[in-house]
């Protein structure tokens, strides 16, 4: 059973929510919040796997619960809901640490499966990244300099940076490279570690942030 807490300050949205999570049997919605901090207190006190959170709401919003979470819970599984994809929210909430970030418009199957990822350990890319970050790369050259950006990441790592920013997997990668996906694995994984991140989409954010994209 992956106990939830869900945070939305319209009694409707939540009714709805958790008529729709009742379908799936190893759902179970275990408190329900108006606001951040009444979140946060809910979280202390029922401990659940999930936290699914609105953005915006009164008092304290999602990204600010979120990040006072963090602050006391940092390993907390939590994922944000909004009507809005607003960049400046998603990049944020992937900064502080969020596992997943939803469109309130996903359907009951996209939800039940982003909260059983999410509780599973995964992170999830946020809606919409991959075009987002593919706009601003699809014309980068595909020659890197070598080795001379402050990570040390070498050229062959930045090209494989700017497949994964265009939404690739790893066998994608390697069909398009001409190597092995085992090779595009450690490739990757030289990547997360030389960024300091812990997995593909905080890899294209950080690398964003040192304008390797």
């Amino acid at each position: 059973m992956i106990r939830i807490v869900l945070a939305d300050d319209h009694a409707l949205v939540r009714e709805g929510i958790r008529s729709l999570l009742e379908l799936t049997p190893d759902l179970r919605i275990v408190g329900e919040a108006a606001d951040g901090y009444e979140a946060l207190r809910l979280v202390a006190e029922l401990d659940p796997d999930v936290v699914l959170m609105d953005v915006r709401m009164p008092r304290m919003g999602g990204l600010e619960a979120l990040r006072a979470l963090r602050r006391t819970d940092p390993h907390r599984r939590v994922v944000l809901l909004t009507t809005f994809d607003e960049d400046a929210v998603l990049r944020e909430a992937l900064r502080v640490g969020v596992q997943g970030f939803l469109l309130k418009d996903v359907t009951r199957d996209q939800l039940a499966e982003a909260l059983h990822r999410v509780a599973g350990g995964e992170t999830l890319p946020p809606p919409g990244l991959s075009e987002q970050v593919s706009r601003g790369v699809a014309e980068l050259p595909r020659d890197f300099p070598h080795a001379e950006h402050p990570e040390g990441l070498t050229r062959r790592e930045l090209e494989v940076l700017r497949l994964i920013a265009r939404g690739l997997s790893n066998r994608e990668i390697a069909e398009a490279l001409g190597t092995a996906e085992g090779t595009v694995k450690n490739q990757t994984s030289n990547i997360l570690a030389k960024l300091g991140v812990r997995d593909r989409t905080r890899a294209v954010l950080r690398a964003m942030e040192l304008g390797c994209l």
